[in-house]
């Protein structure tokens, strides 16, 4: 039976990455002067984390940033995208356990400020600092509208998610 309850597991997992890569491939509006982009990935790690914890969550935001990245043209952040990404989906899927509105608001803030801050020293790293300072607004807006995405889902498929696991 647990085996059969991981194999569900890893199946969602690896759907909502696909799931993850290909919305957020679909939505994508390069940024010139910083030679990134925004796009929905945050949505899709919000979703992943919020709903199923914070190893999901790394998981998911760790690979899908890191295929969206691949897949697109921008190699030059695909590991880079994999920590941020990554350490984004685990911290807000840790500081959500508790699944109050309070831990929700928080942890999808600290999810915002932690991709802001990773890209701002990837993009002070592999370009300069202005590169860095210009991605602060493009990637706080997208984190934002990331999680405005992510709300109506998380709580449609909440009650869903919570009761089928308490069930088995």
């Amino acid at each position: 039976m647990k085996e059969n309850t991981s194999l569900k597991r890893v199946t969602l997992v690896a759907l909502l990455i696909a799931a993850n890569v290909v919305i957020s491939r679909f939505f994508i509006i390069p940024v010139p002067m910083t030679h990134g982009n925004i796009n929905l990935c945050d949505a899709g790690i919000f979703i992943a984390a919020l709903l199923l914890g914070r190893r999901e969550g790394m998981v998911v935001g760790g690979l899908s940033g890191f295929l969206l990245d691949l897949i697109s043209g921008y190699t030059q952040y695909m590991f880079f995208s994999l920590i941020v990404h990554g350490l984004e989906g685990l911290m807000v899927g840790w500081l959500n356990e508790k699944h109050t509105r309070k831990s929700l608001i928080l942890a999808m803030s600290c999810g915002v400020l932690i991709m802001v801050g990773g890209y701002f020293l990837t993009d002070t790293f592999l370009y300069t600092l202005t590169a860095g300072l210009i991605g602060i607004t493009t990637n706080f807006l997208q984190g934002v509208v990331g999680g405005l995405v992510a709300l109506p889902v998380y709580y449609r498929l909440s009650g869903r998610v919570f009761s089928q696991s308490q069930n088995k």
